[in-house]
Parts: structure tokens; C-alpha cells; sequence
């Protein structure tokens, strides 16, 4: 338990790669010199990749080793898994590592022994570092939280988490800083003309360390805790958006399309993190403007729901083609899914509120579009993102998106003759991967990566004879705890599931049909279908 004195203390958590030691020599000792005051925590937090423990790359959390200097105590914490991974081997690295930076930091220790820092080290493998350090930052006052030049990519999904201080090393003795709103006015450096001329800047809280003094810095202080996240109002639902941007106002929110701002890059496609009204956001930039392109700005123009990553705005200026979209920060469905901890934190209760929350902007896009019908095309755990603690459940991807309207001919002798058999067929492609999402929630496995996991047939062909046998508990995470009344949640999940995969049926459901399953409707369920799942 932590004394009223440790309570007290300000931190200031520096997050280094643990394999360079040098450079995080440099960053630690930057941050003693400019950021740390007396009486102040220092955390240093030494992230070591899969790779650099000899290991398979792995996406389930690996124990945390902490090892705090001032009196040499090593605690172990966290989980291993015996199956994968050989602890002996892994906690001998980690003290190989311990007693690196021990041996380094000696000169540090000693000046925070005589300053009254309380200087603390701990080691983690198999963590995002920005993630670590927001779950350290709130157990601690934070003030300032420092990622060392390795880790600046993770800069903006930080800066959507926390509201102190950041700063991220761009080389020796130089780091770009972001600012909180708590920062006195008389230490953001303003107008002055070293500031600008050191490294421009168009973000107006996003200043150069060399324009500010030591003394400057330490004036910072620990902001106020505050209750969620203080950008977690979307900026596709605020006044003026979405809108069309200007080719600048991008260069702007990307500080100038940087390299350090690009979170993703594929064939045709390039990804920015950026900044727009102190919120994250992101960038899209497509080096082919085609007609998916247009497609999917026509399709997203349209639509607007809660449940939907809607869209910010767009940009295009002939040569070059943009879409703005809200920043969904816990990413997607499958990377939940896909990593351990992040899973089990997904209880039943919660997985069976996805269910609905995607449902029901299934069943927008299906049957409320005032311009008709769309049919996305790509329902599954990859085209489903999380955001802000699991309270926004997006639908994502609308890159095979089809808007069933264009393709109405004009006619209206044809039009009446056009059988509404023909639209339910192709929205039905949708139903069908909705109850593959459910499989993916009931299973925790990925649909997109089941041929991967030693299986021959997909998994819809795996687990349909499981679902129509009834054979349930062979099909649920068993790295969830079951409470109270969620047996009767994930049964209805798989009745749906069932239900929408069921291509046989004489009645193909409509996603209304399916939604009330999954619901529990009673109009809709009978208790006796229920009951093949206990």
C-alpha cells in the first residue's frame, strides 16, 4: 500500500527500448536534467520486444519484472505461459537486463539519492509502450511521460490517452514536447523566434525542448484527474463536419505528412495519425482514385450513426485524394480478440453488447438509409473497432461497401417489376457475416486468421455441425470467466449465429430478425430453441 508521501509525489515515466542502452542513457538522463524535480518519482520503463528474448513473436502478455534500484528488490508480476515460453530463460534475460541498467544508471541513482527522487525500473516484454505507460501513468501523479526516439510513433495514440505532459526525443538533448492545458502560461514559449526557428511547428502545443530552459519545464504541473478521456467526442459528430479540407489544413494536422505520423502502409494506401482541435484523428491518403474511392466517400456521406467510424472530411485536389475519419483508439475487434489480456478483459456481458451495437448499425445501413439501402460486404471482427473504454463500437471499412440504389433503374415500369427477392439476396451477404462476427465474440478466434491455426476448413465449416449439435462449451473463450446470467447471453448469440449461417433455410433472416435474437426477444425466440445450447 502507498504512504500519503508517495501519494504526494509527482512522476515523471520515461518508456525506453530496453535492447539500446546507450540512447535510453541519453533519455533518461535528459529527462533528470530538465523534467525531474526534487522529491519527484522517476520511472524508467525498459519494453522489451518478443524478438529480443529469443522468442517466436507472440501477441499474449508476458510477465512484468519490476526491479526497483534504491533497494535492489526484484517482484515478479503478470502471467506465463508455460506452454510458449520458458520463464527460467525469460526472467534470466530479464535480470541480464536489470543488472545493464543498473550498472549504467549509477550516476543517475546517486543524484537522485541527493535530490530526493525516488528512482524506480521496470522491465516488460509483449506490451505496447504507450499502453504501459498509460496504465503506469494511472497508478502514479504523472506530470510528464517520455518516449525515447524508438517509440515516437506511439506519440498520438498517447496523447489521446493522457492529459499531462509529453515528450518524445528526436536525438541527443532534443525533444519535441506536447504540452497539457494545465501548463502556466509563462512557460509555453509563445511567439519568441528561437522557438521557431529550432524546428517549425503548426501545432500550437507542440513545441521544441530547445526553446525552453530547465527551470521552464519543472514549472510544469501533474494535471487534474479527470474521469475519461478529454477528446472522446468524436469529431464527425461535432458542429461544421463533416467537411471538405483543404491540401494545407492536412499538411497541418499531419505536421506535414511526417514520417513519424504514419501509423500504416499498404498497396495504395498510406495511413496518418494526426491533430485536429486537440484530437486525434485520421488521414487517409490514396495514391489511386478510383471508383472504390468514390464509392466509399458517396457511401459515407450519407451515413451517420453512433455505431459507425463516420467520416471527418475529405480532401481532393486532383493529383491527390483524402478521407478524414475519427481515430478509434483501442483498435480493432480482432486485435482485442487476438491478444490475451485485452480478451479477457471482453467478458461475456460486453461481447454480447457489441453484438447489438453492430447490429444495430447493420440494420441502419440496411433498412433507415433515407437514400436506400447499403450492403457493406465485409462484416467480421476486422471491420469492427473499439474506442474510448469500450464505449463506442464502430463499424469500419467501407471499402466493398455497395449502395443498392445506384443500382435501381430509373424506369419506374422496371422499377416495379425489380423484386425485392434480388435486394434481400444481397443483403443477406451481410446477415451471414454478422453471424460469423457472433462466432468470432463466442470463440474469440479471428475468421480472417482461423486457416492459420492449424485448420484445414474455415471456421464457419468448424464450428456450424458444433453449433447444430448443441455442443456450445466446446465452442466458448474459455479464457473468459462465466458470471451469473451470461449463459443465457451467449446462447442467444449462438442461436443467431446459427440462424444467419443457415443458407439451407426456407426463411433467410433479415439483420432485424437477427438482432431481436440476439436481443432476446421473446417474439422472436422460443425457449425451446434455446435450449439445444444447454
Amino acid at each position: 500500500m502507498r504512504t500519503e508521501r508517495e501519494v504526494s509525489r509527482e512522476a515523471v515515466i520515461v518508456a525506453v527500448d530496453a535492447k539500446r542502452s546507450k540512447e535510453n542513457l541519453e533519455t533518461v538522463e535528459w529527462a533528470f536534467r530538465y523534467l525531474v524535480r526534487p522529491g519527484d518519482i522517476l520511472l524508467v520503463l525498459g519494453v522489451l520486444h518478443d524478438d529480443q528474448l529469443g522468442q517466436p513473436k507472440k501477441h499474449s502478455c508476458f510477465p512484468s519484472f519490476s526491479f526497483l534500484l534504491a533497494t535492489s528488490h526484484c517482484e515478479r508480476s503478470g502471467m506465463v505461459d508455460h506452454e510458449e515460453l520458458d520463464s527460467i530463460e525469460l526472467k534470466e534475460t530479464y535480470e541480464k537486463r536489470s543488472g545493464e541498467y543498473q550498472i549504467s544508471l549509477q550516476t543517475i541513482r546517486r543524484q537522485c539519492q541527493s535530490n530526493d527522487v525516488k528512482l524506480q525500473l521496470k522491465f516488460a516484454a509483449g506490451y505496447c509502450p504507450a499502453r504501459l505507460a498509460i496504465e503506469e501513468g494511472q497508478n502514479l501523479n504523472t506530470r510528464w511521460i517520455v518516449l525515447d526516439s524508438h517509440f515516437r510513433k506511439s506519440q498520438l495514440f498517447l496523447r489521446g490517452h493522457v492529459s499531462c505532459n509529453i515528450a518524445v526525443m528526436k536525438g541527443k538533448d532534443f525533444a519535441t514536447l506536447m504540452l497539457s492545458e494545465a501548463t502556466p502560461p509563462d512557460i509555453f514559449p509563445g511567439n519568441s523566434e528561437e522557438s521557431y526557428n529550432s524546428a517549425p511547428t503548426d501545432n500550437p502545443m507542440e513545441v521544441p525542448s530547445k526553446s525552453l530552459s530547465p527551470d521552464q519545464l519543472r514549472k510544469s504541473h501533474a494535471p487534474a484527474p479527470h474521469h475519461q478521456n478529454p477528446c472522446c467526442y468524436p469529431m464527425s459528430w461535432r458542429t461544421g463536419f463533416p467537411r471538405v479540407f483543404s491540401h494545407n489544413e492536412l499538411e497541418v494536422i499531419t505536421n506535414g505528412f511526417a514520417d513519424d505520423y504514419v501509423s500504416k502502409e499498404m498497396e495504395g494506401l498510406k495511413v496518418y495519425l494526426g491533430i485536429l482541435q486537440d484530437t486525434t484523428v485520421l488521414v487517409k491518403s490514396y495514391e489511386e482514385i478510383n471508383k472504390c474511392f468514390w464509392s466509399m466517400l458517396k457511401i459515407l456521406s450519407r451515413v451517420c450513426h453512433r455505431n459507425i467510424l463516420n467520416l471527418v472530411g475529405y480532401c481532393y485536389t486532383g493529383a491527390a485524394a483524402y478521407l478524414i475519419f475519427d481515430f478509434p483508439c483501442l483498435g480493432n475487434m480482432e486485435y482485442n480478440l487476438r491478444i490475451e489480456e485485452l480478451a479477457q478483459k471482453l467478458g461475456w456481458k460486453a461481447r454480447w453488447c457489441i453484438a447489438l451495437e453492430i447490429g444495430g448499425s447493420l440494420r441502419y445501413i440496411h433498412e433507415e438509409c433515407a437514400d436506400g439501402s447499403i450492403v457493406h460486404k465485409s462484416v467480421c471482427s476486422c471491420s469492427v473497432a473499439l474506442s474510448h473504454d469500450y464505449s463506442a463500437i464502430l463499424l469500419i471499412n467501407f471499402k466493398t461497401s455497395e449502395w443498392l440504389a445506384e443500382g435501381v433503374p430509373h424506369d419506374e415500369d422496371l422499377i416495379a417489376r425489380c423484386s425485392n427477392f434480388e435486394e434481400d439476396e444481397r443483403l443477406f451477404v451481410d446477415v451471414r457475416g454478422y453471424g460469423k462476427f457472433l462466432l468470432e465474440l463466442i470463440t474469440g478466434k479471428s475468421a480472417c486468421c482461423f486457416p492459420n491455426q492449424g485448420k484445414v476448413q474455415s471456421m464457419i465449416d468448424w464450428a456450424l455441425p458444433l453449433l447444430e449439435n448443441g455442443a456450445l462449451r466446446n465452442l466458448m473463450d474459455c479464457r473468459v470467466t462465466e458470471s451469473a446470467g451470461d449463459g443465457r447471453l451467449v446462447r442467444q448469440m449462438a442461436h443467431a449465429a446459427l440462424r444467419c449461417l443457415n443458407v439451407d433455410s426456407d426463411h433467410k433472416l433479415s439483420i432485424s430478425e437477427a438482432l431481436a435474437i440476439v436481443r432476446g426477444d421473446e417474439l422472436v425466440v422460443s425457449v425451446q430453441a434455446l435450449k439445444i445450447f444447454e
